[in-house]
């Protein structure tokens, strides 16, 4: 694990629920180990996974209040289902907050919620370490 990585984890357990943070790292190992079965990059799929949920550290209204005040354009699909809100703040954070650049990292946390046609590698095992987790 990277040095960037272990910074970001240490912030994260300080910031999520101590429920939202353990279910973080289950979902960052089961994409790396998801990673490594369908020879991805293990670093982005650690990285996607660490990050995911970085936009639930706060309640879906403030999530919303939040999207508006950085001018993150929410659909009324999200308007209506603030549970889905949280993947595009998450974005935002990752970059802004967690100096993320790795478009296939960005994507990952911005598609773990509904997915999307033609996602990447990285997006897909996101998804599916995401969904190995909740199960």
């Amino acid at each position: 694990m990277t040095e960037q990585l272990r910074e970001i984890k240490k912030l994260l357990s300080r910031r999520l629920k101590k429920d939202r943070y353990e279910h973080t790292i289950g979902v960052m190992y089961t994409a790396a180990a998801l990673a490594m079965n369908y020879g991805e990059e293990i670093q982005a799929a650690l990285t996607a996974g660490l990050l995911h949920d970085c936009g639930k550290y706060c309640s879906a209204e403030e999530q919303i209040q939040l999207c508006r005040k950085k001018n993150i354009a929410l659909s009324d699909a999200e308007e209506q289902m603030p549970a889905l809100v949280h993947a595009k703040l998450g974005v935002y954070l990752a970059e802004h907050e967690y100096g993320i650049t790795d478009q296939s990292v960005l994507d990952a946390i911005r598609w773990h919620t509904t997915g999307r046609p033609d996602m990447t590698p990285v997006s897909y095992t996101h998804l599916r370490a995401h969904e190995t987790e909740l199960h």
